[in-house]
Formats: structure tokens, sequence, C-alpha cells
């Protein structure tokens, strides 16, 4: 089924995570990528203003090599990045024709609204701004990508009905996430009538070594299957789906998802059992019990990131990476400007406050051993 008039298979390639010789994007090893996925029938590619290095790449490894209607290009603008006037925000635009050098972008998204990240799209009248490009044939599609609650999407959405579509956040580790809450997003999108585009289907690599037990179940349902098929033929098997964006970071990653996406169809009932085992398997895993709900960052006196800071020390838990967990928390607790869970002074109002009667000052004081 095709949405929004585009012949899009349920795979896309996402340029977040490109392949690298040192620091420098390896071009080369991109271009041998873009001739797989092209080669395959896979036409779908999504890059960024703000992922470095990627716009140009893309230039010389597909719009310099391919006819430019062979191909969907999608890029994205990140106003909130070091923008303090409209200009600066509209000026990303011109950047990225000029990187990636498309003449026009097939879907134009307002990127990762949510959150403190929202109202610069509203101060710098963005929405607005957008619709003027797609008048002006510089974009044929314009979306946006979320990463914040399910109320505020509703939002959004309720706001500007006139956005085509939403990128979303949506893995089976994420499904019931008290803390991602994919399915009441993806649910908000559908409601709403948006066709949704997926990303982080393996959860940033994540899930393609999630923990043994669930990695166990999903190796003996398919021994000849990578783990990290059953996150992304997840993904694509929900209704409404325009492409399911996978990073592939080398050419061995780009030919395990075409092995098993080029003839994609839908999951049987035994896969989905599968899934539904695997993802209750997760759930065993003993957790920090946060559902988000952030009381306790309202009556915090000193602004500690507790519901980030515990995201984190769940990362760990789960996947056992300590640099995943490390990054987790610099973007939700000091990218979103609280102080970190060393900086706690045990006054316990957030306990009080807790409607799940978490053991908030003692989980703190385990993410400063574990993660600071």
């Amino acid at each position: 089924m095709s949405y929004l008039g585009e012949d899009i298979k349920k795979l896309g390639f996402g340029l977040m995570r490109l392949p690298k010789q040192g620091d420098i994007i390896d071009v080369e090893q991109v271009k041998e990528m873009v001739d797989l996925f092209m080669d395959a029938g896979f036409t779908y590619f999504d890059t960024a203003w703000a992922y470095a290095g990627s716009e140009d790449a893309i230039r010389q490894a597909l719009v310099e090599r391919y006819p430019r209607e062979s191909y969907q290009l999608a890029t994205k603008n990140a106003a909130w990045i070091e923008c303090k006037t409209k200009e600066e925000a509209y000026a990303q635009f011109d950047t990225s024709l000029k990187q990636t050098g498309a003449g026009y972008f097939d879907f134009y998204l307002l990127h990762n609204l949510g959150a403190h990240r929202s109202h610069y799209f509203d101060d710098f009248d963005m929405w607005n701004w957008v619709q003027e490009k797609k008048k002006a044939g510089l974009v044929k599609h314009v979306g946006f990508s979320f990463h914040s609650t399910p109320e505020e999407l509703e939002g959004i959405l309720n706001a500007h009905p006139e956005m085509e579509f939403v990128q979303l956040q949506i893995n089976y580790a994420d499904w019931d996430n008290p803390a991602v809450q994919s399915k009441r997003c993806y649910e908000v999108a559908r409601k709403h009538g948006k066709p949704v585009i997926i990303m982080e289907p393996v959860k940033g690599g994540m899930l393609a070594t999630p923990p043994e037990s669930v990695g166990k179940i999903l190796k003996a349902a398919e021994p000849e299957s990578s783990v990290a098929s059953w996150a992304v033929r997840f993904a694509a098997d929900l209704p409404g789906i325009i492409t399911v964006l996978s990073g592939m970071s080398s050419t061995e990653q780009m030919k395990d998802n075409l092995s098993y996406m080029k003839t994609f169809t839908g999951l049987t009932e035994s896969q989905k059992e599968t899934l539904l085992a695997a993802q209750e398997e997760l759930k065993n895993i003993p957790l920090i019990p946060c559902t988000t709900c952030n009381y306790c960052a309202k009556v915090c006196p000193m602004n500690i990131g507790i519901s980030g800071s515990f995201t984190a020390m769940n990362y760990l838990t789960l996947y056992h990476n300590l640099d995943a967990a490390k990054g987790q928390e610099n973007w939700l607790v000091n990218r979103h400007g609280f102080k970190h869970a060393n900086e706690c002074i045990k006054c316990g109002k957030c306990e009080e406050a807790c409607p799940q009667h978490i053991a908030i000052r003692d989980h703190l004081v385990e993410v400063s051993k574990a993660l600071l």
C-alpha cells in the first residue's frame, strides 16, 4: 500500500550512522550500500542538517549517481540547535539544498519536536514557512519527527492538521515502555489519520544485541535469522507505515536487512507470538519502575533530572552498554537543563510525590556510581 501518492517499500536507509574511516564518512562504502539498496528496489533515504557530513555524503553516493526521480530524499530542520532568529533556522534549508544538491526534498521534517524543543518552531513561524517551501515546489511532503509524550503529540496534531506524516521512535522494546510510550504515540498519529515513518526500530543498535534471555527466544524461533531482523520486521508489520528507517553502518548490515525485507509481506502468527514472548521477557528484567510522570521533578528543589537518570540506568541494566547509557543520561538530563543525580540533597520530597513509591534517593546514588 502506498501513502501520500508515493510507492515506497517498507525499508528506508537512515543516514545518521554511516560507516567511517577514522572520523571521516567512508563515502566509497556508502556508495556500495546505496547501490545494493537501489538494486533491491528500495528508494527512501533519510538524512538531516544535524547529521554531520551526512548530507554531503549522500550527494556523492546517491544524488550525483542516480536520476533524481528514482529515489525519495528526506532531510530535517532542527530549529532548536543554536538558532536565535528565524533567519538562522530558515538558513538550514538552504544549507541542506546546497549540501545534498538534490534540487528539492521529497520529505521535509521539522526535527525532533517535543518538550523544550517545540516552541522554536512556533516562535520562528516554521509551520507557515515550510508550507511556503511546499508551494514553491522545493518540498513535496511536510511532516515532523517527534520524541515526547502522546499528550504533546495530540496537541501538535490538533494545532497543525496540515502536517502530512509523523516520524516516531517505535520498536518492540519501547512499545509499552512508560518512558517512551511508542504504542500510544503511534495510536495518536493513526487517530489523526497520519501515516508514520518509523525511526529507531533497532533502538540505536541495542536490539541487535538484546538481553541474553531475549536473544535466546528469538534465535530458538529462527536460528538462521539475525536478532536485529526481528526488530525491523516488528516495525514494518504495523499498519499505516510509510517506511521503517534502519540506520545502517556497514555493507554487512545492509545485506542482512535486504535479505529479509526484499520479500517481506508481514509477520506470521507464529512470529508475532515469538515477539510477544520477547516483550514479556523484557518486562521480567528488574528495572526502576519509573513511568516518567515527572511529579518528582515538580517538587525537587535541586532540579535533578530524575526520570532521565532512571531511563539511562535502565538502559545499562537491559543492554549492558555503558556508553549508550551515558549518552542517554547526557541527553535526558544535561541537554534538557537538569542537574545530575550526584547533586541530590536527599530531602525526600520526590519520594513523597512519587505515585510508584520508588526509593528515588537510593536509585540516584546507584546512578551516580554507575554513570557519573
